[in-house]
């Protein structure tokens, strides 16, 4: 079964197949963690994304992934035009995205909270949604090793962590959080760098937990 992990940190400096960000159903990548993806990996994700749209809530499209360390960004459409959501369209789009992973064969995949708090949703309610959409899609996508949420700040960390526990259809599911320092795994600017160094990556290894809660996929580069 694939595992689930937390992790305290950018979702950009994550190298994994794909990342997924919450998307208006126009796809314009204008706020959020969405703007901070193109921020870094350039202004061609969201030509392709808007070239895709207008899509449905609930749904998700996949675009190349620019200049990031990762091949392919992957918008789940969770939010309406006037960015506002619920919790139905986070868990829709949540599973849509899992699922469209599965369908590209992709192995590993990092998600930020969809919704919470740009949408109006509560951070537990956001939580709790998007845990159950991902423990249901799952079985579907014999590819995917790996699923990291990547939460910035000790409060959405902790709070998803808190969520995580209180299902108990995720006991099931392995949890390894992405820490190195503290309860909530925030990750010291020193890991963050030497993480960063591609001399220090060995090639063609298998996706595994660093002892040092390092959440990089060690492929030696971008898929």
């Amino acid at each position: 079964m694939s595992g689930i992990r937390l992790w305290n940190g950018d979702i950009c400096d994550l190298e994994v197949d794909a990342i997924v960000v919450p998307a208006t159903t126009t796809l314009w990548m204008t706020s959020g963690a969405a703007a901070a993806v193109k921020q870094r990996g350039g202004h061609g994700i969201e030509f392709e994304a808007i070239a895709k749209g207008p899509q449905p809530l609930g749904s998700a499209v996949a675009t190349g992934g620019g200049s990031l360390g990762c091949g392919t960004v992957i918008h789940a459409v969770s939010l309406g035009p006037d960015r506002r959501t619920s919790v139905a369209a986070i868990g829709a789009a949540t599973g849509a995205a899992i699922r469209l992973a599965g369908r590209m064969d992709l192995h590993t995949i990092a998600l930020t909270a969809l919704g919470s708090p740009l949408g109006g949703v509560a951070l537990a309610e956001c939580a709790r949604v998007m845990l159950r959409a991902i423990h249901q899609a799952l079985p579907e996508c014999a590819s995917l090793d790996e699923v990291v949420l990547a939460l910035r700040g000790e409060r959405t960390y902790a709070t998803f962590m808190e969520e995580m526990g209180r299902e108990p259809a995720l006991r099931a599911v392995p949890v390894v959080p992405g820490a190195n320092a503290g309860p909530v795994g925030v990750m010291s600017d020193a890991v963050r760098h030497a993480a960063a160094e591609p001399a220090e990556r060995p090639a063609a290894a298998p996706a595994t937990a660093a002892p040092n809660g390092d959440t990089r996929r060690r492929h030696g580069g971008p898929s």
